[in-house]
């Protein structure tokens, strides 16, 4: 696994050693951050990042390489996020260690989501609400929630489903949330 662009491109992360973190693979992230580009209405570098189920810190790392404003990252165990985020040596980064279903309030939106909920547990809706419920959402932001493929995916309906892609055994539905 590795940046694919940006300040670090190329530049090899830490990988888990057990099956306890499936990252998203690379040619995925490569896809979907075009997708992203297409759909912001301005530069990475005005975007604060929230990576939510962050596992190896992988989506995030690649936005701050892109050039993000900050990067969040929100997870119950924030320890390989934390040793790739070392690695990568970013000055834009916080880590919010918590369950994703019970987030701490937001002091503001952020402009970009992107959420990695372990597949077909049924974690991405609850987290969704969440994040609508403690202020980490506004009109402006763009979410993006990955799971597998052929996972049935409830979500609140304050959300619109904008756009949805399929790459190999997963699915990114992307949401706005109308004002």
């Amino acid at each position: 696994m590795r940046i694919i662009s940006g300040t670090l491109r190329g530049k090899q992360l830490f990988t888990p050693k057990d099956n306890h973190i499936r990252p998203t693979a690379d040619r995925a992230r490569e896809a979907v951050y075009n997708i992203i580009n297409s759909k912001l209405d301005a530069a990475l570098n005005q975007y604060d990042i929230l990576d939510i189920f962050s596992g190896t810190g992988a989506f995030g790392l690649e936005a701050a390489s892109r050039g993000a404003k900050t990067v969040t990252f929100v997870d119950i165990d924030l320890s390989l996020t934390e040793r790739n985020a070392k690695l990568c040596g970013f000055k834009n980064l916080k880590f919010i260690k918590s369950d994703a279903r019970k987030l701490p309030p937001s002091r503001q939106p952020f402009g970009l989501i992107f959420l990695d909920a372990p597949y077909n547990q049924d974690l991405t809706e609850p987290t969704l609400r969440a994040l609508i419920s403690s202020g980490y959402i506004n009109s402006e932001t763009l979410i993006i929630a990955e799971t597998a493929k052929d996972e049935i995916l409830n979500y609140p309906q304050e959300l619109e489903l904008i756009d949805e892609r399929t790459y190999g055994a997963a699915r990114f539905s992307f949401f706005s949330y109308p004002a």
